[in-house]
């Protein structure tokens, strides 16, 4: 994936952690300190996050109609602020404060607080999601759950991983094996966005087809997919800082991430995260192009 968020080449066919471990694009110590800066900085986000989760929020709307509070901005500065102290080279995409040197080799996708609506309302499913790309492809990633007190974690050729409060040490992750559509689960976002976007006219009749359906959304779902927990999650109206950090997460967790064309890429508005071996038809019935 270019800046642009595109694939240098068609990679598109490829998954499982070896084909993930390719893809990188810098030396593994290097990878490692950015893993280990954006744990610092989900450190910090999460007591942010929590310091005023069910409590008062200043909510305000962006001239996109979507909503930010307090936590959002607090934490994309903070942030933001770290990642320039450590590398005052590398660009920024951030939800709240935009693009920072946009052309640099290496550049840090921000999203302060995945699943605002859910936060705003008290419901825990929300975190801060980062992700580094060098080179145009993403490397390494964390997705933190202040609430759920959990967290995943990737970079390319070191696996994915996962770690929830209690726990003595991380945990490996990966994808299910399930290879059969009825023995699949399949998460989405908003079923109605789906179906509105025009882009999945499939959707509603693979719901029936499927062992079961569930409409968790944002990060969670794509972290249950890495933990093989579920075999797909479907999105539509993503942001590039949205799914930056699932897209490394799910591909060293051994499964494939496209849009609803197939694409690698993060910049398209669509995202179908799955195992691997269900990829293909998931998608075709998504759109369509496959048999009913």
């Amino acid at each position: 994936m270019s800046g642009a968020g595109r694939g240098e080449m068609d990679q598109s066919a490829g998954f499982g952690p070896d084909w993930s471990a390719g893809l990188r694009r810098a030396p593994e110590a290097e990878l490692d300190a950015w893993l280990a800066l954006a744990h610092a900085a989900c450190d910090e986000a999460d007591g942010i996050a929590r310091s005023v989760f069910r409590r008062d929020l200043e909510i305000s709307t962006k001239p996109d109609r979507t909503f930010v509070t307090q936590a959002d901005t607090a934490i994309e500065r903070v942030v933001r602020e770290r990642i320039l102290a450590a590398y005052p080279d590398h660009g920024l995409v951030g939800e709240e404060y935009g693009t920072e040197a946009g052309e640099a080799a290496t550049r840090w996708y921000i999203d302060p607080i995945d699943g605002t609506h859910n936060f705003i309302r008290g419901v825990p499913l929300f975190g801060t999601l980062l992700a580094v790309e060098r080179d145009g492809e993403l490397q390494a990633a964390v997705l933190s759950a202040p609430a759920l007190r959990e967290r995943w974690w990737a970079r390319r050729g070191g696996g994915a991983w996962a770690r929830s409060a209690g726990d003595d040490a991380p945990r490996r992750i990966r994808v299910s094996r399930v290879a059969a559509l009825a023995d699949a689960q399949l998460l989405y976002g908003s079923g109605h966005d789906i179906e509105a976007s025009g882009r999945a006219p499939g959707f509603r009749s693979l719901l029936g087809d499927v062992w079961r359906e569930r409409g968790f959304g944002d990060f969670w779902g794509y972290a249950l997919v890495a933990e093989g927990a579920a075999e797909a999650m479907l999105e539509v109206g993503l942001k590039t800082w949205d799914a930056a950090a699932p897209f490394v997460v799910i591909e060293e967790a051994g499964g494939r991430v496209t849009d609803l064309e197939g694409v690698r890429a993060i910049d398209s508005g669509s995202f179908l995260a799955t195992n691997g071996p269900l990829h293909d038809i998931i998608r075709s019935r998504v759109t369509g192009t496959g048999p009913a």
